[in-house]
């Protein structure tokens, strides 16, 4: 009989492709995942597993270039955010066809936020591709989607990583997947900098990567800056929306302890480096054996 596993997938962008890599070691291990609980970009990629096109959604990842991703960003003015998003999810379709949730051969949620009511909403039920949208809208990036009275955005918002969803059994370990770990001293893989496609050039990326470097110096290293950065607006929601992610995720934690915990390094990848998939994928996978070390799990 194999060992059981409800799997908990956690939100933090193009980190979230590191779930590949460990969903494919609990395969690996002898593991049948029997639900999959996901926000975000966890919602997409348990979605697609849950479906049983994991594997055509990986060879799609691994072949895309930074401009083929950022192709893919429908921008548009509208003041609630950037990009569209309907192009990013025409492609999950083309690879999995239509989907609905409850048909799907493996129980899935999708974990979202409505902003009118601000409360979390738990697509387990209706078009797979309607509850990934609703589940990855980042406030400011991606447009809300506004569905009868309510108005969606990134499940992470409220519920980054959903533990608190899973109805423990006796006959299965809960394997939850922070992709908002702490950051490593020394990232495995360095990759060069490389610039944006000009059409979708933007000072956002600049202030992104400042705000980045500058959250990594030790305190001491800071302090010998001959003035502290001048943070832009966008700077600032950026760092706020980390801290309130982290401190969501230590409270979940607290009171809804995982058998196994795999954390990703937040300094693993950007928001939005989804053209580094096979080097996240393994990242999944050298977490994934880390944290089953130093686990209590018996085989």
């Amino acid at each position: 009989m194999k060992k059981k596993v409800q799997l908990v997938l956690g939100s933090g962008g193009a980190r979230g492709i590191a779930h590949i890599g460990v969903i494919d070691r609990l395969l690996e291990d002898g593991y049948e995942i029997v639900e999959v609980y996901g926000c975000s970009m966890g919602s997409v990629v348990g979605g697609m597993y849950c479906a049983g096109f994991l594997p055509q959604y990986r060879d799609w990842l691994v072949r895309q270039t930074k401009p083929d991703i950022y192709g893919l960003f429908d921008i548009t003015l509208s003041m609630q955010g950037f990009v569209k998003g309907e192009r990013i999810f025409s492609v999950l379709e083309q690879i999995a066809g239509k989907q609905q949730i409850e048909t799907l051969p493996i129980p899935f949620v999708a974990v979202a936020t409505d902003m009118l009511s601000r409360s979390e909403v738990h697509f387990n039920t209706g078009d797979l591709y309607k509850a990934l949208r609703a589940s990855t809208g980042i406030p400011g990036v991606f447009k809300p989607v506004a569905e009868n009275n309510n108005l969606f955005v990134d499940g992470g918002v409220l519920n980054p990583l959903p533990v608190s969803l899973v109805k423990r059994r006796d006959d299965a370990i809960i394997v939850a997947v922070d992709i908002n770990g702490p950051s490593q001293a020394k990232p495995a893989t360095v990759v060069p900098e490389t610039k944006v496609p000009s059409e979708i050039e933007s000072e956002t990326w600049e202030m992104v990567s400042k705000l980045r470097r500058y959250l990594s110096m030790s305190p001491e290293k800071q302090d010998k800056e001959p003035a502290p950065p001048s943070f832009s607006m966008f700077e600032i929601l950026d760092a706020s929306y980390d801290a309130t992610l982290d401190r969501l995720v230590e409270v979940m934690l607290q009171f809804y302890p995982p058998d196994i915990l795999v954390q990703i390094p937040r300094n693993a990848a950007s928001v939005f480096e989804f053209y580094r998939a096979a080097e996240l994928i393994d990242i999944g996978k050298a977490q994934y054996n880390k944290a089953k070390e130093i686990s209590n799990i018996k085989e």
